[in-house]
């Protein structure tokens, strides 16, 4: 059953000009539709504010003024917002239509995705969010649903009605509008929103796209904020055995419970998400997810998506399931393949067993396979998520799990807080034998180094000395300097001593040398010219081709550079000599007119004067011209007509 055609809007005319076709989606805050623009015969999107939110004029008024700042968007993978209006009762956005489908449409369809595909998908949505970050915009409710694929392969993010001015953001609000599954802690806990909490929601978008499923799932809206507050998303590899170690670190980095250790906004984690692809190869790349992780396996609830006004505040400790790291942990996925299929993992604590059930169990495990489980599964658990944990929680985690701390090494990171935990061997995930060890990679923090002292080093000897201490040259930009030599360093960005990061570019500001201003020869013969401009500490080159001009012939036509620039001492001054004027034929124009004689010669480009003398004061015709017409003359020159 076509349900637009219970839709009161379809074949309307809203505003006298959109004429609404058909009803695309539905969902927390507004109904979006396919409609055409009968003033500009195009089709776009309407979106439409539900009824009961287009009566808070308040609402509405931010819904106005935040939909007309993200107007100001220009970028490729922003959907452009054409124009807003109301018409009655409906509060609506005109924007750019994308024929295809949502993020959301194909996780359904396909379920994970190749690691190569979630990146081609996320970096695009990174780079418009970048975009908004830098413009001063937080969009707060990014989600699947929120990101476009086009017929033709474009990305483009979506549905900025929740967008807020970072400057603006206040935590006074007893509700936080968003997603469940897609919230940060600090938006939940305190209504806080900055770039960084759409960070964690384009990690857990990242992570929903390597695994075909959400981290934090539970029988309630609470359970699963919950989770976010008080539970660290899961590496990937959890899920997906064999997942590359960069994808595991590239989640973490941007769903950290704290939001200081997070990338400070989208640019920053677009420049991880590249780094991570850069360091994986192609077979990584184009992993193919398990059959376990395809759509037919796996079950999805729409009704965490829709965005929706949540209380804030939910801190106080709720019930929560057992923690699945401290039972036996057959592979999750895998086991979906056995017949009958158990039930989800994440679905048990819904149908936990009374006493009576769990007696009956263990008499039976006891009778039919005891020795069975403890070969196969009682030996052996799984080592715990533990990246970004400090190593006291790293070490109580262990000891939950009944494994020990084989050993402590550090590194440096740019992305993990210092004294937390960057990796573990064996890694997250894996399956090792019970009561056996697992070693820590703890963070120092980023590597720093100070900037060197360069001062009066010429250019390339500087360049090696950063290279040295483990930096990287950057930009050399060149200003005069009457005291440091020309082509040596006159000072760094950031300055010498400053502790940067390793790998850092540092700026280089080289010296030009002394400046000259450069005399005017233009018109002086070639040696008088070279004498005067090398007494001035240039030197001269003098062009091989000639040029026509109001010089006479080997006179310096042109210099470059022109006369009163600055140039450094030692730099080179090009001079171009004169073959003398040009000379053209005089146009015969005794007889004429005035004005056509004046015009005819000065088309051939002469300049021209009149003289009338006492007879030809009342006179308009030309008696005589002093180059007779025929005759050559430099172009330029001036012809006298003498007037009767």
């Amino acid at each position: 059953m076509d349900t637009t055609l219970q839709d009161p809007l379809v074949g309307q005319l809203l505003d006298g000009r959109y004429r609404v076709d058909a009803r695309i989606a539905v969902g927390g805050m507004a109904t979006v539709y396919r409609a055409v623009d009968t003033r500009l015969d195009r089709i776009l999107a309407l979106k439409v504010m539900h009824p009961s939110l287009a009566a808070d004029a308040s609402f509405v008024e931010r819904f106005i003024r935040e939909a007309k700042s993200v107007a100001r968007l220009a970028h490729p993978n922003v959907v452009q917002v054409f124009d807003q209006g109301t018409d009655g009762g409906y509060v609506y956005l005109a924007m750019e239509y994308i024929a295809g489908c949502t993020l959301r449409d194909v996780l359904r369809e396909r379920g994970a995705l190749q690691p190569r595909a979630a990146l081609d998908i996320l970096e695009p949505v990174l780079a418009a969010l970048g975009a908004a970050h830098r413009a001063g915009f937080v969009h707060r409710d990014m989600k699947p649903e929120n990101v476009l694929i086009g017929d033709d392969g474009r990305v483009k993010v979506a549905d900025f009605g929740l967008v807020r001015a970072v400057n603006s953001v206040t935590n006074t609000s007893d509700t936080v509008l968003g997603t469940v599954s897609y919230l940060a802690p600090e938006q939940i806990e305190n209504g806080i929103a900055d770039p960084r909490v759409d960070v964690y929601a384009c990690g857990i978008l990242l992570y929903e796209m390597l695994t075909g499923e959400k981290p934090h799932e539970g029988d309630s809206p609470a359970i699963v904020l919950y989770k976010h507050l008080h539970d660290d998303v899961p590496p990937p590899s959890a899920l997906v055995p064999g997942m590359a170690y960069e994808l595991d670190e590239l989640v973490a980095s941007a769903t950290a419970r704290d939001p200081g250790v997070r990338p400070h906004d989208a640019v920053a984690l677009l420049a991880r998400a590249r780094d991570a692809r850069g360091r994986l190869t192609g077979e990584q790349l184009d992993a193919m997810p398990p059959q376990a992780l395809l759509p037919e396996h796996a079950h999805h609830d729409n009704t965490d998506d829709r965005t929706s006004v949540i209380p804030r505040g939910l801190n106080v400790p709720l019930p929560l399931p057992v923690n699945e790291d401290e039972a036996p942990a057959p592979a999750r996925h895998t086991s979906r393949f056995r017949s009958p299929p158990p039930l989800p993992p994440r679905r048990r604590t819904a149908l936990r067993a009374g006493p009576a059930a769990i007696v009956v169990a263990v008499l039976l495990a006891i009778g039919l396979g005891a020795g069975v489980w403890y070969i196969n599964s009682g030996q052996f658990t799984r080592v715990p998520p533990l990246l970004t944990k400090t190593e006291q929680e790293a070490r109580d985690r262990l000891a939950d799990a009944g494994l020990d701390v084989g050993g402590v090494e550090e590194a440096y990171s740019d992305t993990v807080e210092r004294g937390k935990v960057i990796s573990t061997d064996p890694k997250a995930g894996a399956r090792i034998r019970g009561n056996d060890s697992v070693s820590l990679v703890l963070s120092k923090g980023p590597q720093t180094v100070r900037v060197p002292d360069l001062d009066g080093y010429p250019l390339d000897k500087a360049r090696s000395l950063l290279e040295d201490e483990g930096l990287k040259p950057g930009m050399a930009t060149r200003e005069f300097s009457d005291t440091v030599p020309a082509g040596s360093v006159i000072s760094t960005e950031p300055g010498k001593g400053t502790k940067v990061r390793a790998d850092s570019a540092v700026a280089l500001t080289v010296s030009k040398g002394r400046p000259v201003d450069v005399p005017d020869v233009a018109g002086d013969e070639l040696e008088d010219a070279r004498a005067e401009l090398e007494e001035a500490g240039l030197k001269v080159e003098v062009a091989a081709e000639r040029v026509n001009s109001e010089h006479d012939a080997g006179e310096v036509a042109r210099q470059t550079p022109a006369a009163g620039r600055q140039v450094a001492e030692g730099d080179t001054v090009t001079l171009t000599l004169s073959k003398g004027p040009e000379t053209v034929e005089v146009p015969d124009v005794v007889g004429d007119s005035v004005d056509d004689a004046r015009e005819r010669l000065e088309g051939a480009g002469f300049r021209v004067e009149e003289d009338r003398g006492l007879l030809g004061l009342f006179g308009d015709t030309v008696r005589k011209q002093s180059v007779d017409g025929g005759d050559t003359a430099p172009k330029g020159s001036t012809i006298t007509l003498r007037i009767r």
